[in-house]
């Protein structure tokens, strides 16, 4: 089968590799879609610390039941299904405690990283993954659109650890595609003025397009300022920070008013520090959370949303390509040319 290999940083290879078996447990689906992700992009730019190469990387995926291994009574082959990829072992202490998403050995099995993965003809699913976080799609429901179920897993688990009340005020820094779910989501739960805020003005008019009221960028204003302006010298409701960089995760906790929430989405590397005033924590009250990941549970949060096609999910994916132009579509991902690339194979 044709699978895209990633050797090391700058080195990925479409080539022919051999189709997986399913073991007891285990389902091999035939993908019709994979989609690309920002996580896959710098991988290939500059590897990941869960990732042991040669191994064929992307985890956003959906297709169609092409083997069922012994002990599988739920799904049967030609099954229309979608993916996430990972799950819960179930016994640690974390499992038992509900905290399902801090799994201690969630890192074992997860495709793309620890496990072959979607850029590929077939995927092999693990046992665990099969039992917990498979699902099988509605005949009305397009691949690629069910393909976002795991982004969109752990931006629900965001929303439901922060929680956005009727009316709030709502302010995004990051436009990518976690970004624009999260604005969605937002939207979806009847928020008041949702702020945009990303460098890119490419970026910030799809995210006009796609329902931001306001949108800012800090090239070309003070963005303190700017959100206290539109928030009546307050800030905001909420502040969802999906970037991943420490000076961003400091300018959300100044974007909040007093007994605001800010929610630390996208993950600096380990040991990053930042710099906080405290008086803004104890004396002003602002939340802080994280946010990792996605729990079974979410899961089927998530899926229940594509499948009630209340948001605008496929406008996220602004093209289309073959696996074998990998490579050039990553470019275009690092250029900030496109959000979302379908790859069909």
């Amino acid at each position: 089968m044709k699978a895209a290999v990633f050797y090391k940083p700058g080195d990925l290879r479409v080539e022919e590799v051999e189709k997986p078996t399913p073991r007891p447990g285990e389902i091999v689906i035939k993908n019709v879609v994979a989609l690309t992700c920002g996580t896959d992009l710098k991988m290939y730019l500059r590897g990941h610390p869960y990732v042991k190469p040669p191994i064929i990387i992307g985890h956003e995926f959906s297709g169609v039941v092409e083997e069922v291994g012994e002990d599988v009574l739920t799904f049967q082959v030609g099954d229309r299904v979608v993916s996430v990829n990972s799950a819960p072992c179930g016994t640690c202490v974390y499992c038992k405690l509900g905290r399902f998403n801090l799994c201690e050995r969630l890192n074992e099995l997860i495709i793309g990283f620890s496990v072959d993965g979607a850029y590929a003809e077939y995927v092999k699913v693990p046992s665990r993954i099969t039992k917990y976080n498979v699902y099988r799609i509605p005949s009305n429901l397009e691949h690629e659109v069910a393909a976002l179920l795991e982004p969109l897993s752990c931006v629900v688990r965001g929303h439901r650890v922060i929680h956005i009340d009727i009316g709030d005020t709502v302010t995004i820094i990051g436009a990518g595609p976690i970004g624009l779910m999260h604005m969605m989501l937002a939207r979806n739960s009847n928020a008041g003025k949702i702020i945009v805020i990303d460098l890119s003005w490419d970026r910030l008019r799809f995210a006009e397009k796609l329902g931001a009221d306001v949108v800012i960028n800090p090239n070309e204003e003070d963005v303190p300022s700017r959100v206290r302006e539109e928030t009546g010298g307050l800030g905001a409701d909420i502040v969802i920070e999906a970037v991943g960089s420490p000076n961003v995760w400091e300018t959300a906790i100044k974007l909040s008013r007093k007994g605001g929430k800010v929610l630390f989405f996208g993950g600096p590397p380990s040991g990053t520090a930042i710099s906080v005033d405290t008086y803004r924590i104890h004396y002003e009250e602002v939340m802080v959370q994280g946010s990792f990941h996605f729990t079974p549970e979410d899961v089927l949060r998530a899926f229940k949303i594509i499948c009630s096609g209340r948001l605008p999910l496929k406008d996220l994916i602004t093209s289309r390509a073959k696996i074998e132009d990998i490579l050039r579509v990553f470019e275009r991902l690092r250029e900030g040319k496109e959000i979302k690339v379908a790859l069909t194979f």
